[in-house]
């Protein structure tokens, strides 16, 4: 493990909803559950400029505290929004396909793409311990595909599943329990990793424990509604012996 356990917080994990450890602790967990942006990387400041400069392309003056509303949403749920809330003479689908090229762009070229800092050693312990993990990410599954190649984990992942996979996005819970099937696990032996009000809903929905990363690129999202909170993977490392894990090696 090459974490500086330095870095890890005095209060290691803080009780998102009063909820005491037993609570969530109960039932062992046989499978995890990861989103992407603001979980595996830090990429919501990256997608929030381009957003921003497709919002500009179409004619939306998006103020940053709406911006950040649609945080964990699904792509064409946020332009939906957008063109109906600033009346914009254009098809939903038209920005779509416009900012949809300009992400795999800039991603596929973004010279500084890294996976947060203790992640792969997270991933690693999991897989050792026979765990296994599933992408739920509400981007587009090409963009899924692009970001894991580019982090190089894609192989500590069973699968993965996209937000246009699923009739409903976060914060339903479609996207979650489809990836508890592609796990073989039950929902209530899932445990979430996400950064955003939307997917800890989603979560919750679903039946599933939720653990809340609280990452300043996704802007001030309340995961109140997450069973722990954390703030980097340092912490969740110290967490590790709390957590039920049900090792299968």
């Amino acid at each position: 493990m090459t974490i500086n356990p330095n870095q890890a917080a005095v209060n290691v994990v803080s009780s998102a909803a009063g909820i005491e450890p037993t609570d969530w602790q109960r039932e062992p967990v046989e499978g995890f559950i990861f989103d992407m942006d603001g979980v595996l990387i830090d990429s919501e400041p990256i997608y929030f400029e381009i957003e921003k400069s497709t919002f500009i392309h179409f004619g939306a003056n998006v103020e940053e505290e709406e911006h950040h509303t649609y945080v964990g949403v699904t792509l064409a749920s946020m332009f939906e929004q957008v063109q109906q809330k600033h009346l914009l003479d254009c098809t939903v689908e038209q920005m779509l396909e416009f900012h949809v090229k300009h992400v795999m762009d800039v991603i596929r070229e973004h010279p500084e793409l890294q996976p947060f800092n203790g992640l792969t050693d997270w991933l690693d312990w999991l897989k050792q311990s026979g765990i296994p993990m599933v992408v739920a990410s509400s981007s587009p599954r090409a963009l899924i595909e692009l970001i894991l190649e580019r982090l190089d984990i894609r192989r500590f992942f069973e699968g993965m599943i996209s937000g246009e996979e699923v009739a409903h996005g976060k914060p339903a819970p479609d996207i979650f329990l489809r990836a508890a099937e592609i796990l073989g696990v039950a929902p209530e032996r899932c445990m979430v990793i996400e950064d955003s009000r939307n997917g800890v809903r989603a979560a919750k929905s679903a039946g599933m424990r939720c653990i809340g990363h609280q990452n300043p690129g996704s802007g001030n999202q309340n995961l109140g509604e997450a069973d722990v909170v954390i703030h980097s993977y340092a912490e969740l490392w110290e967490l590790r012996d709390q957590l039920p894990v049900a090792a299968t090696k």
